[in-house]
């Protein structure tokens, strides 16, 4: 027990540069003491002590803000920063070295008792804060899950999921990959130039629609000197690429 608390006092200083000591992460981080309690209710749930196993839980909640079922499945070395509001759910698995943020709900769609009705995270996801994970199916190893995004269904490892409903914004296959989806994924929603990538294709697409708008109009207009003339069509609102741009912001 103890050679994994220290495990995880490790993890904690490694990925967290708020933490100056081990007694520091010791006494002052609810996220350890949601996990350490995690594994005495999760005993006790395993051992047939169901009740006990709950009331484990639901003094761990009152007491850290971190909610986890006594039957979730939690690996070794995961890390949930800050936690306050975080729910993980009874058939959740989350695999080592995951780190997850305030706000984060590992949650079921089904109401079938026995099925595998929360998500699985495999090693080394991040889950950034707010986000909802909700269903049976996998995030996969190393994938990244945006702050606020809202995740029904399968993400592929190494992925970065965003938006709501999520959309996968870059999959790693390289090494340059892997850095422009670390520069896409912010665990509190904000990217380094304060930029959605859907808005940037939705602004790339409106930008071409009247650049093509401007060539027709230079076409008709070099066949009206050409004396060949064009079916009238009915008048239509004009189009302005910058109106629709700032919808977009």
């Amino acid at each position: 027990m103890f050679s994994r608390l220290r495990e995880d006092i490790a993890s904690i200083i490694e990925r967290d540069p708020a933490a100056r000591t081990a007694w520091e992460v010791l006494t002052c981080y609810p996220g350890l003491h949601a996990i350490v309690m995690h594994r005495w209710a999760h005993s006790c749930w395993q051992n047939g002590w169901k009740w006990l196993g709950r009331f484990i839980s639901h003094v761990a909640r009152g007491l850290t803000g971190i909610e986890i079922h006594p039957g979730a499945k939690i690996g070794r070395r995961v890390f949930i920063d800050h936690g306050f509001g975080v729910v993980i759910g009874e058939t959740a698995e989350v695999g080592d070295d995951c780190t997850i943020y305030q706000g984060v709900t590992l949650g079921g769609t089904s109401l079938s008792k026995g099925t595998k009705r929360h998500p699985t995270l495999e090693r080394g996801v991040i889950v950034g804060a707010g986000a909802k994970v909700l269903g049976g199916f996998t995030v996969g190893e190393g994938a990244k899950v945006g702050s606020n995004a809202v995740v029904v269904k399968e993400v592929p490892a190494g992925a970065t999921a965003v938006g709501n409903p999520a959309h996968i914004v870059q999959k790693d296959a390289n090494k340059a990959r892997e850095e422009a989806t670390a520069r896409m994924f912010a665990a509190y929603g904000v990217t380094p130039n304060g930029d959605d990538p859907l808005s940037s294709a939705l602004r790339g697409l409106i930008d071409q629609a009247a650049t093509q708008e401007h060539q027709l109009q230079k076409i008709i207009a070099a066949l009206k000197a050409a004396g060949i003339t064009c079916d009238v069509l009915p008048q239509l609102d004009k189009f302005d690429p910058e109106q629709l741009n700032r919808l977009v912001e």
